[in-house]
């Protein structure tokens, strides 16, 4: 953040003009301020045409799901096994250090089978039977690409649209544009499922769902599914709740001497913090215990949705907050980067999320939310036709592949049954309809009302944007 451009943004017209000659800031801090006026014309839930979608659910596939083993059928590949990826097809294009200096880079045809499925005709892997009955109500973006090719810099781009670190994410965009629907819960929380499988695990933090410049109330609040769901939530023993509401008015007012006298949007940021996490003692509690969930739930979601920290589980989670009107839900799962032994670590991690993902559109739709809660399923890239080390007809590993990689979306706005874009027969590259990251953002934001090139925060003098500076369409086809 900019703390200069931030505290003449927060700084009342009193603290401005008794301070601004003798801090010889004079007219070029009065240019902020009124930088700082426009961008705080555009309020919470002002959006600039009506909304399809009230709410998110991203579920993030960490690691990068292999796109020809569940999405992208490619048959042909059968009669290529164990020959060589064509220079023709590679195009001198970048590879990991992990396969670069590999001497082969053999075809790794899927082994797992395929059928259509639903009316629109897709193909989708074995290792998918609840998706299988659900492909009507999903549209499948089969030509995803981006830039990047490690995880590290592929994740933040999808996230925040940018490689570098620092920016704000989709969900801190959609808490900053939106605003909240209810005051006893943050308007975006982040939940970490733990995959059945730990064999490769991938680091996240909080880099990922942070406000960047943006305010700080924006920056998403993770729950936790052991302990307290929120660190400090509880009163610490022998405090009651009448001392914690004095210890809390005590520093509230503190903290508003220090905003009157100085202006410091984080000390503004704090003050609704502190409150948040208050009125959060009495909601977060109720929420997070499904004991009073009819047992049609967990039929519906499986047995896994009892335990907590799981997918299932988690996913079940994501939709009483939705409910209870939380607007960005964002979840991680983790251990998708199959380097190796795809045969044995695909099949639990697609159980892990497939009859949740179903249940979870099922449940919204009984619940009257399918149509106002957008559903996004998809990792940061795709992974490579050839296979990285060994390879036989049983198993075999696949390298990071950002040409083309699949993702699904459903709900607030989307044209379910849509298959859009299109790969080469070896799922390398793209020969129809591409969908790079800004344009999948750009639609994103449409479907939540905005713009996307009319959706900025000024920050260190430019018009900030999630789609950065980039051409970038809202893609129409994808659209109800």
């Amino acid at each position: 953040m900019d703390p200069l451009r931030d505290f003449y943004k927060y700084l009342s017209r009193r603290q401005f003009f008794g301070a601004g000659v003798s801090t010889a800031l004079g007219l070029a801090a009065l240019s902020e301020l009124r930088a700082a006026d426009e961008t705080s014309k555009q309020l919470p839930g002002l959006a600039h045409h009506p909304p399809k979608a009230k709410h998110v659910i991203y579920m993030h596939m960490v690691g990068g799901p292999p796109q020809m083993d569940l999405f992208d059928y490619k048959p042909k590949m059968l009669e290529w096994y164990d020959k060589d990826l064509p220079d023709s097809i590679r195009k001198g294009q970048r590879l990991t250090t992990m396969t670069s200096g590999q001497a082969r880079f053999p075809i790794a045809p899927s082994k797992y089978k395929f059928a259509q499925h639903g009316q629109c005709g897709m193909w989708l892997s074995e290792l998918l039977p609840y998706t299988a009955k659900m492909v009507d109500d999903l549209c499948f973006i089969r030509s995803m690409h981006t830039e990047a090719i490690n995880h590290e810099p592929a994740i933040t781009n999808i996230q925040t649209g940018n490689q570098v670190t620092g920016r704000p994410c989709l969900g801190a965009w959609a808490s900053y544009g939106l605003g909240s629907l209810n005051k006893n819960l943050p308007t975006f929380v982040v939940l970490v499922a733990r995959s059945t499988n730990q064999e490769q695990v991938q680091a996240i933090s909080a880099r990922l769902w942070q406000s960047g410049y943006l305010p700080g109330e924006h920056a998403g609040v993770p729950f936790r599914s052991t302990g307290d769901p929120i660190l400090f939530i509880n009163n610490p023993p022998g405090v009651s709740s009448v001392t914690r509401r004095k210890t809390l008015d005590g520093l509230k007012a503190l903290n508003e001497m220090n905003y009157k006298l100085v202006g410091d949007p984080e000390t503004h940021t704090r003050i609704q913090q502190y409150e948040m996490a208050y009125r959060m003692q009495a909601s977060v509690p109720e929420l997070v215990d499904l004991k009073r969930e009819p047992e049609s739930t967990f039929k519906l979601y499986g047995d896994e949705a009892k335990k907590p920290g799981t997918f299932a589980n988690t996913v079940l989670l994501a939709r009483k907050l939705v409910e209870r009107g939380v607007r960005f839900v964002q979840i991680y799962h983790n251990n998708w980067d199959t380097h190796g032994n795809v045969a044995g670590r695909l099949p639990s991690q697609c159980k892990d999320v497939d009859q949740a993902c179903w249940a979870l559109v099922q449940d919204l739709k009984q619940k009257g939310l399918f149509n106002e809660t957008l559903l996004i399923w998809g990792g940061e890239f795709g992974r490579t036709i050839y296979s990285q080390g060994g390879l036989s007809k049983t198993n075999y590993g696949r390298d990071h592949h950002p040409r083309c990689f699949t993702m699904w979306l459903a709900g607030g706005g989307i044209k379910g049954g849509t298959i859009y874009g299109e790969t080469d027969e070896f799922s390398y590259n793209i020969v129809k309809d591409p969908v790079h990251i800004r344009d999948f953002h750009a639609t994103i934001l449409h479907l939540l009302g905005f713009d996307h090139r009319r959706f900025t925060f000024r920050y260190q003098g430019l018009d900030q944007r999630l789609t950065g500076v980039e051409p970038a369409e809202v893609i129409q086809a994808l659209l109800a």
